[in-house]
């Protein structure tokens, strides 16, 4: 398989050789939640994993570049990476060493063939947001080459991110060649007929990605409180569901795009509503979406709607989700998107589709109805995937692009 850019196979050609001793730079996205100093998600550390493995068992001095936390260029105890160098090399299996900034490039050139360093946060120096130069130069002197493996901070053009590439001979690492790979089946090269499932609160957050998908998808299945907006423009009164009746205008825009480009757009036709929202209401029921009652709110897509999507699924080859058909953090109001998560991670099994999924509250859904270890590919990035969803070039992704050319 040729790709776009240099990925962890193609090192040895390009350096000339094995990299033992070689001090290889890897970007990882190791922000990870904490709470009383302990991880509560080691989902980015498991992820960096593998590249890291890979490096230390090839001899090289792998130094792990990331950022924790918002700093602002200023150093903050309370978001250094020494508070997640332990839980790293739990991950691991093998020692993780941690070096401080100041001093760095002498405590690098004393590890060892196959040692593994943490360097302090990078967005402690403020050139790093910046991509300064002089930043980059400074990270280009630690080490020989570079390794992307953090898609989830490619969407932004940091010295760490995007600027390292320019300067080092730069690679794609195994998640990163992942997540790359997976997008491309998704929507880059896919096989047809592809669905899309885009769902959320407000449109105003991703009308982007439905202006870009019309053009790209066979099928877009609009779920969420984005659903009660589209209903609007159709005329459907959706009583007190939450709805940007101001963007009902820019919703009958992506529909008729969407006719234009041969695109079927799916709305719920059977609703499940409440008066309140709240877990198991006693005003809960399922009705028409031209019976809403005034004092109602839609808060899921009925089972009828539901059945139907998964029969427009059973007839296409690709899926890529992004955002839950309801409300799925309070029950019953999940059981639209378990239910259709659960039919594409069964035809993934079965061969009949490839699914993608990405963005916070759908990898929580998809954990949510026990179906995340079932499709095709699933991408923790948050704003990342959003923006490749968008259509937009991702900076990090670009620069390793061009060092491909």
């Amino acid at each position: 398989m040729t790709r776009p850019f240099k990925t962890l196979d193609d090192i040895s050609e390009v350096m000339g050789g094995d990299i033992a001793g070689k001090r290889v730079l890897v970007r990882e996205d190791l922000n990870v939640p904490m709470a009383d100093g302990q991880v509560t998600d080691d989902t980015r550390l498991r992820a960096a994993v593998q590249t890291v493995a890979e490096l230390a068992d090839k001899g090289a001095k792998v130094v792990v570049l990331a950022h924790f936390g918002r700093p602002k260029g200023q150093r903050n105890p309370e978001m250094s990476l020494s508070l997640v160098t332990r839980p790293f090399s739990h991950v691991l299996g093998r020692e993780v060493r941690f070096i401080d900034t100041d001093g760095a490039a002498e405590a690098i050139d004393a590890m060892g063939e196959g040692d593994i360093a943490l360097l302090e946060n990078t967005r402690f120096d403020a050139g790093e947001e910046k991509n300064a130069p002089e930043t980059v130069e400074a990270l280009a002197a630690l080490g020989d080459l570079y390794v992307n493996d953090a898609f989830s901070a490619a969407h932004r053009a940091h010295a760490s991110t995007e600027g390292l590439a320019h300067k080092l001979p730069a690679f794609a690492g195994r998640q990163m060649e992942a997540e790359l790979d997976a997008l491309d089946k998704a929507l880059g090269n896919p096989e047809h007929p592809v669905a899309a499932v885009v769902g959320g609160a407000k449109v105003s957050t991703k009308l982007d990605v439905l202006k870009h998908l019309v053009d790209k998808v066979d099928h877009l299945i609009i779920g969420g409180g984005m659903a009660n907006t589209f209903l609007a423009a159709r005329g459907v009164d959706v009583g007190k569901s939450l709805c940007e009746h101001d963007l009902t205008g820019t919703a009958e825009e992506i529909l008729d795009a969407a006719d234009r480009a041969n695109c079927t757009v799916h709305l719920p036709y059977d609703v499940v509503v409440a008066k309140e929202f709240a877990a198991n209401p006693p005003s809960l029921r399922t009705v028409n979406v031209h019976e809403v009652a005034a004092d109602e709110m839609i808060l899921d897509i009925g089972p009828a709607a539901t059945e139907a999507l998964a029969d427009v699924l059973k007839t296409c080859r690709t899926l890529v989700w992004n955002g839950p058909l309801g409300a799925f953090e309070t029950p019953p109001f999940d059981a639209a998107t378990i239910s259709l998560a659960k039919t594409a991670a069964a035809l993934t099994k079965e061969g009949q589709l490839v699914s993608v999924a990405g963005g916070g509250d759908t990898v929580a859904a998809l954990n949510q109805a026990g179906v995340a270890s079932d499709f095709t590919f699933v991408s923790t990035a948050g704003g990342a995937f959003l923006e490749w969803m968008e259509g937009k070039e991702l900076p990090g992704v670009a620069a390793l692009h061009r060092t491909r050319d």
